[in-house]
């Protein structure tokens, strides 16, 4: 029984996922009521998210190393608080300053406390399935357009965009709150297990401390990915609504283009998956790659609505697939004792590569008037991605998953 405990965990990292990424990802259905009723630019709302995005980074450092001494649930407690309080301020700001400093501060903080935490600690339940165990957690990102961002658009008419944040961020730590009450260490038996799958080489011997990670290939390469794929698909996100709105869709049609890339992400964790568990993460993540960069090209050839959809469908299913299996390949190559140090490395260097495409999208569109060249370095970013995913150690038929080392 104590086993099948890791799927309690997967819910529950779903659940909070959802709240915590929705609520800090809704930026951009605020974007424009923002600069309508304060009169701030768009590049000094978007960023605020570049803020996030680098705090984020540095904070999910800090968090996943915390993590590998304290376990996962006060993390996710502290975070939640934090969360709360930073949507309370960002909503009540007058000021562009404050705004930045409560949304680039304290949620950007609040943000990198979740993706270590819970995927290291997820991925430590499991021997078998550790690829589909990390998507369904990361499901809640792709549930989160589906569901708080059509919210806030909601809230928005209603209430206003200072009420509508206010609202979510109450809702957001009632609900995290007793989730986190859930998450719990995995027995040090099924931690250690090796991933029967694995198609790359581990590094030998498993480092045991910070400076011996930085040491090795494995995590130059696997950061320099994520930073790169990151880079690319951040500022087609974040644009998009703005995007379709030039284009004549209205600001609700706009939104539910979120909605749609969050479905077909949902798709796109089970499908990748499930597909890296049998085929192996090294080549599903390189093929996934390519085709991101592929979808984010066409995106200047877009301007009615339905092809939005249609884009929004195919990106979906690769970012949101592609994205979960970055830790299992951090727990192939590093085992599970300094895993959440790990974690928490590489999202840093992909909040830094998040972090460009907020804000450059921003002065692109500021200085060209419209949003075509920030597609076309999208596309650029993401080509360099997949190549660069090549380098991955690959394991060779001699060579079979090695268990990590007793403490």
């Amino acid at each position: 029984m104590e086993r099948h405990y890791g799927w309690v965990i997967v819910a529950a990292g779903a659940v909070i996922t959802c709240l915590a990424m929705g609520a800090m990802f809704a930026l951009p259905v605020y974007l424009q009521p923002m600069s309508d009723d304060t009169g701030w630019t768009r590049a000094g709302i978007s960023g605020a998210m570049t803020v996030g995005f680098i705090v984020m980074g540095v904070a999910g450092f800090f968090w996943g190393t915390l993590t590998d001494r304290i376990g996962a649930r006060p993390v996710v407690l502290i975070a939640a608080i934090m969360l709360g309080l930073g949507l309370f301020i960002a909503s009540q700001a007058q000021d562009l300053i404050v705004f930045q400093f409560a949304y680039g501060g304290l949620v950007g903080a609040s943000g990198g406390a979740f993706f270590a935490p819970l995927i290291a600690t997820t991925l430590g339940w499991f021997d078998k399935n550790r690829s589909l165990a990390v998507s369904l957690v990361s499901l809640g990102g792709g549930i989160a357009p589906m569901t708080i961002t059509p919210l806030a658009t909601v809230l928005i008419g209603a209430y206003g965009w200072r009420q509508a944040m206010l609202m979510i961020a109450v809702a957001a730590v009632v609900i995290i709150i007793p989730a986190a009450f859930l998450i719990r260490r995995a027995p040090e038996a099924l931690a250690q297990a090796p991933t029967p799958s694995s198609d790359v080489t581990p590094a030998e011997p498993r480092p045991a401390g910070i400076g011996a990670i930085f040491r090795t290939p494995q995590f130059f390469t696997l950061a320099g990915v994520f930073f790169l794929c990151c880079g690319a698909h951040s500022g087609p996100i974040f644009h998009t609504v703005s995007y379709a709105i030039l284009c004549g869709a209205t600001p609700l049609a706009a939104a539910s283009i979120y909605s749609v890339e969050g479905l077909a992400g949902l798709f796109g964790r089970v499908i990748f998956g499930v597909a890296a568990d049998r085929i192996g993460v090294k080549r599903i993540i390189v093929a996934g790659l390519a085709l991101q960069a592929v979808g984010i090209y066409l995106y200047i050839y877009v301007s009615e609505l339905q092809h939005f959809y249609m884009l929004a469908v195919v990106l979906g299913l690769v970012y949101g697939g592609v994205m979960p299996l970055y830790s299992v390949l951090a727990r192939d190559y590093f085992g599970p004792k300094v895993l959440g140090t790990v974690l928490g490395g590489i999202t840093m260097t992909s909040s830094i590569g998040m972090a460009f495409g907020p804000l450059g999208g921003g002065w692109l569109y500021d200085t060209y008037g419209d949003y075509h060249w920030l597609y076309v370095a999208s596309a650029a970013v993401g080509i360099a991605a997949a190549l660069l995913a090549l380098a991955f150690p690959k394991k060779t038929e001699e060579e079979t998953p090695t268990a990590a080392q007793p403490a």
